[in-house]
């Protein structure tokens, strides 16, 4: 895995006449960016000395020398990987009623929810399907996803207990029904746990995550975080909407203080109407993100300890080494269908969990069809075909490869198609706007779980 240049030599203003570097204002007192955008390679350059390096020297020598290698890099992440994991939702049901939630609420008051027997022949379906095309030594993952997996918990348990050596669990749960047997069943097991808290308080917090009734949950979350303490393999989500951006700092201290390893600040998914009211404006999330991960900052000097935020982490990952990153959504075409794909109760099997309840974007069932052949249906080449070349706007962005223009449900629900732009482009800028900002003061490895890079190499490093 190469890492692409961090060139700090210096520069001026515009492009040259052959240069295949596009500048980027990453808003630095004293440092531009230059980013070549079909292969993602970028370098820092001095303000000052623009023009000098866009018309030639050592970062044009290392691009041409380097090009051809980092080109097939990006075409093998892109086009040529091979599902690894599954989004398993072994129920449609849900014991909340979220108001940004991707999933139909009917489905979520009385859909279809798998029975033990049916758990374990899915399971046995999956890793037949794995092995063919993973290597021995390398064990696909399988995400428990809701709604509310552990309403089907007996079932799931049965499946993480019989599979346990040959596939990675992990479970997304919204925590209320995380009792202390439920938690010393999935901790011994090194099952990952994904919890949800959208803020500090439970005025906050219980905004948006509520039961059917109108109650809170805040009081259950917090239980099961304390109860998590010391584990390394869970972790919380946020999703920002206008309910908690002014308190996502304060959201930051409290991660912090619960000794949360690694949280993720998402952004509401547009796919469903209810989502979009919450949705805040670019500027707004933007600002509110990003004193965020300021503060994340000031408590690690202060006390040694990280809380990293993922979603950030991967697209500081996805500058500095593209094809290490982890999350697949930042990435064109995005990872749905492609690193991986989502199994509903009933066998149906979608790109990704985003699109269950879009029934025209069912590719086939488990139980009927050849997975090779669900990955080549109309449905899912639907989404693996969409690609940032194709979007407007998108097409000529020098950060295109950063960022992917996410997300392709939401793109097709919210801005009716799939090759338009979801939301949030000018969010997404931003970030990466700060990250290289970060490169520029030597910030960024404070904001990455350490020993991120392990297995990559340094292709060059100009003046670095």
């Amino acid at each position: 895995m190469s890492l692409p240049v961090h060139a700090q030599r210096e520069g001026g203003s515009d492009r040259g006449p052959s240069s295949p570097f596009h500048p980027v204002d990453i808003n630095h007192p004293t440092h531009i960016a230059l980013v070549e955008p079909d292969t993602a390679f970028w370098g820092l350059v001095a303000r000052d000395r623009l023009d000098e390096t866009l018309a030639g020297g050592p970062l044009l020598e290392t691009w041409r020398a380097k090009a051809a290698d980092f080109a097939r890099e990006m075409d093998m992440l892109r086009f040529h990987l091979k599902p690894s994991a599954v989004y398993f939702n072994a129920t449609e049901r849900c014991n909340l009623n979220c108001s940004y939630c991707y999933i139909p609420s009917d489905m979520r008051r009385g859909g279809t929810q798998m029975d033990r027997d049916r758990l374990l022949a899915a399971l046995e379906t999956l890793h037949g399907y794995f092995r063919g095309h993973m290597p021995a030594d390398r064990l696909p993952q399988v995400i428990f996803h809701g709604a509310e997996p552990m309403l089907a918990r007996d079932a799931i348990f049965a499946g993480i207990e019989a599979f346990k050596d040959r596939f990675r669990f992990g479970v997304q749960t919204n925590a209320t029904l995380l009792d202390e047997e439920a938690i010393a069943f999935l901790t011994g097991h090194g099952v990952g746990i994904g919890l949800s808290l959208d803020g500090p308080t439970a005025r906050i917090a219980d905004r948006t995550r509520q039961r059917w009734n109108g109650d809170g949950v805040f009081d259950h979350v917090v239980r099961a975080i304390e109860r998590l303490d010391g584990y390394p393999g869970f972790n919380v989500i946020c999703t920002m909407t206008e309910e908690n951006l002014p308190h996502l700092t304060q959201l930051v201290d409290f991660f912090h203080e619960k000794r949360v390893p690694a949280c993720m600040l998402n952004v509401t998914r547009c796919t469903q109407p209810g989502a979009r009211g919450l949705k805040g404006d670019d500027k707004a999330v933007s600002d509110a993100f990003l004193a965020a991960l300021e503060r994340t900052h000031t408590l690690y000097r202060e006390t040694g300890r990280k809380l990293v935020v993922a979603n950030f982490a991967n697209i500081l990952i996805a500058i500095l080494a593209p094809t290490a990153r982890r999350l697949m959504c930042d990435i064109s075409p995005c990872g749905g269908g492609r690193s991986f794909f989502a199994l509903a109760p009933d066998g149906a099997l979608f790109p990704c969990s985003e699109f269950i309840g879009l029934d025209t974007f069912v590719g086939g069932n488990l139980f009927t069809d050849r997975i090779d052949d669900v990955l080549e249906s109309a449905p899912f080449r639907k989404v693996i075909d969409r690609k940032v070349e194709d979007i407007e706007g998108c097409d000529v962005c020098p950060i295109r490869h950063f960022c992917g223009s996410p997300c392709p449900a939401e793109a097709h629900e919210m801005n009716g198609g799939m090759h338009r732009k979801g939301a949030f482009c000018a969010f997404y800028e931003e970030q990466v706007r700060y990250a290289m900002r970060l490169i520029a003061d030597g910030r960024h490895q404070d904001f990455l779980w350490d020993g991120w890079d392990e297995g990559t190499e340094v292709a060059c490093a100009i003046g670095a």
